[in-house]
């Protein structure tokens, strides 16, 4: 099958649109992600009976990975 390179441009136009939006979200989101795992982290420091360990810590940062 052959495609017709000029039917498909709106097609890839529509999806680096949609590529440079998820790139957007993402740079929005990860400060809010970064503030609340530098939250977790200072009250481990903080306080001795914090309810997120080392390992719930480490599992909740690589998620925003």
């Amino acid at each position: 099958m052959e495609l017709n390179p000029t039917q498909l441009t709106p097609v890839i136009n529509r999806q680096k649109r949609t590529q440079g939006q998820l790139a957007a979200v993402s740079k929005a989101l990860d400060p809010a992600g970064f503030a609340i795992i530098a939250t977790g982290l200072e009250q481990c420091i903080v306080q001795k009976d914090a309810s997120m360990g080392p390992k719930e810590l480490e599992k909740l940062f690589l998620s925003l990975a």
